[in-house]
């Protein structure tokens, strides 16, 4: 195992930390666990050999983006590759923006994990057609929560939208995912 080259794994979900951890070992890849943005910087601090990290955009109602600069400027040559169960356009950007290699949606192989550190030549054309007018609201919706840190009442206010009917927007979404 490459003891000397290890990746911090940010997660608040320990069952996929652990068997991701485990993946990793079996390609020869070091890891450190964390499963809190204290956690995590914690380890940062002190284990010297980590050169990536992926990173959870929601650890237990903590925003992975905010945690993603501090990391940075503790390490600027991180390379951070965010996860999340609720992909958008608009959190990709933002984390991209940020400073992330690379955005991917769970699950997600060991595989695609080492494939999301690989650089990039350029952006691909991910879509041949417009987005649908539904899509359109929903990148919209999640611009406007990601600069309300995810406060869905700050949203619904700045969205001129009922809290409730946020809500059910909000879960509606998670459930087409």
């Amino acid at each position: 195992m490459n003891e000397s080259r290890a990746w911090l794994l940010v997660d608040d979900d320990d069952a996929f930390l652990q068997v991701l951890q485990r993946s990793l070992a079996r390609q020869g890849t070091a890891s450190r666990l964390a499963r809190s943005q204290r956690e995590a910087k914690e380890v940062l601090a002190t284990a010297h050999d980590v050169h990536r990290c992926v990173l959870d955009l929601n650890l237990a109602g903590e925003s992975g983006l905010q945690l993603l600069p501090e990391l940075l400027a503790m390490r600027p040559d991180l390379e951070i590759l965010v996860l999340t169960g609720y992909g958008s356009i608009a959190t990709a950007v933002e984390a991209m923006r940020r400073g992330a290699v690379n955005y991917l949606c769970k699950p997600v192989t060991v595989n695609q994990l080492l494939t999301g550190f690989e650089p990039l030549d350029g952006l691909p054309d991910l879509r041949n057609e417009p987005p649908s007018v539904e899509e359109m609201e929903w990148e919209h919706i999640q611009r406007i929560l990601n600069e309300n840190d995810g406060n869905v009442s700050a949203t619904a206010r700045d969205l001129n939208m009922h809290r409730r009917t946020l809500q059910r927007k909000l879960q509606k979404h998670s459930r087409w995912r």
